[in-house]
């Protein structure tokens, strides 16, 4: 439990809500219509005589707003019982519950996101690193909006020069360049090529860089993972075989998550169980960015 709480509502009846459950700490109603935006009020919620909590409540009106419909924000105490006690009061006053992401989807249906703009503030929230935070922040604030922006108004440029190249093909004209058009087209191709990669390396920095750590039984590998987590996460034995699943954990190192994986020695062997523990290895070693390969130099060569 926190020690408050916000409760948004939006909407054209915000404010005509907001005024049926809120007085000023003396009892006197407000009208939410004439009060300046962007400006927060002291006061009650009450339920008819009963008081429910002394709140603060934020007034922002539409379009300039995170939905871009006229929008309150009631920040009262973190209590349970208070939230729903305000929840239920709004809800009989004619508001209802919100769908999951619908704050975000009424700003997008509004114009205030685009759709890059809204994935982005689900990145945001979820984000557990610095590096995920870093890339959701830039595409919230437009940066890969922008590059597509500019990118379709080069091809919209590109076509219209092509369709006037075809209207009068028969004529003596040259509308543009034939060098600067395929100058054009190996530019786009490149700024495509780019995102391409962007888009590959901003998923790893999001979801985290995968790293297996792999290699022969009784060879160090839940030791190394066990030492990079500075504590005992895997079992370590003299026993060959003592891993027969994968162990994971994540690690931030310089703002960057790693998910660690500690799996099953390579070898063959009778044993059904530690075999399909091999066979999860080699799953897993197909889907990872970094394989760690730990070998110890007494033993023979690598296996595939």
């Amino acid at each position: 439990m926190a020690a408050l709480a916000v409760i948004r509502i939006s909407g054209p009846k915000s404010f005509s809500i907001i005024e049926e459950i809120f007085t000023s700490i003396k009892g006197k109603k407000k009208d939410f219509k004439k009060v300046s935006p962007y400006s927060i009020h002291f006061g009650k919620i009450i339920d008819g005589e009963q008081v429910i909590d002394e709140v603060l409540v934020s007034v922002f009106k539409g379009p300039h707003s995170y939905t871009g419909e006229d929008t309150i924000e009631i920040s009262c105490h973190g209590s349970t019982y208070i939230q729903q006690s305000i929840l239920q009061l709004l809800i009989r006053s004619g508001a209802r519950m919100a769908d999951p992401g619908e704050f975000t989807l009424r700003a997008f249906l509004n114009g205030k996101l685009d759709l890059s703009q809204a994935e982005a503030v689900s990145d945001l929230i979820s984000s557990q690193h610095a590096s995920a935070h870093k890339v959701a922040l830039q595409q919230l604030r437009g940066g890969y909006s922008d590059t597509m922006q500019h990118l379709r108004q080069q091809l919209v440029d590109f076509a219209s020069l092509i369709e006037l190249e075809l209207d009068f093909a028969e004529e003596d004209v040259e509308f543009a360049n034939r060098e600067k058009l395929t100058s054009l087209v190996q530019g786009l191709l490149i700024e495509i090529r780019r995102l391409q990669k962007s888009f590959i390396e901003g998923n790893v920095l999001k979801s985290g860089v995968s790293v297996l750590i792999a290699g022969k039984p009784n060879v160090g590998k839940s030791t190394l993972l066990n030492a990079l987590l500075n504590e005992e996460r895997a079992i370590v034995s003299d026993i060959a075989g003592t891993t027969r699943d994968v162990i994971e954990d994540y690690l931030v190192i310089d703002g960057i998550q790693f998910r660690f994986m500690d799996t099953a020695g390579i070898r063959h062997s009778e044993d059904v169980i530690e075999q399909m523990g091999v066979e999860r290895t080699h799953q897993h070693a197909s889907k990872a960015a970094v394989i760690v390969y730990v070998a110890d130099p007494e033993q023979s060569d690598v296996e595939n």
